[in-house]
């Protein structure tokens, strides 16, 4: 059965940090493109970051650019993603994503990330 589990959402101040979690089970995590996109209040889901292997090609949403990192560690089938300088404007469902380059993709539930001014 297909997993992806998020973490680490919460409130914080704006300027503050929070550090995102998506832990994967169910499928060959190493093989798989992992993203993170999000759903503000009121618009269409967006890409916030992608990582398309372990060792290359990152893309980055360019609201976030600067701000934002995306990680992975295959070892533990978890992708993560740092935020700073964070904005009310980035309060959303950030949600984890995984593609297999192929036919197959996965959606985690979301976790919701709220800052405050």
């Amino acid at each position: 059965q297909v997993r992806l589990e998020e973490s680490g959402g919460g409130v914080v101040h704006a300027g503050g940090s929070l550090r995102l979690s998506c832990t994967a089970s169910g499928f060959v995590f190493s093989g798989y493109a992992m993203s993170w996109y999000r759903q503000r209040p009121g618009q269409k889901r967006e890409l916030v970051a992608g990582l398309r292997r372990a060792d290359g090609e990152i893309e980055y949403g360019d609201a976030v650019k600067g701000r934002f990192t995306i990680d992975r560690d295959d070892a533990q089938n978890t992708v993560y993603l740092e935020m700073k300088a964070l904005k009310p404007d980035d309060t959303a469902v950030y949600y984890c994503h995984a593609w297999s380059y192929g036919p197959d993709i996965y959606w985690g539930q979301g976790t919701q990330v709220a800052v405050a001014e």
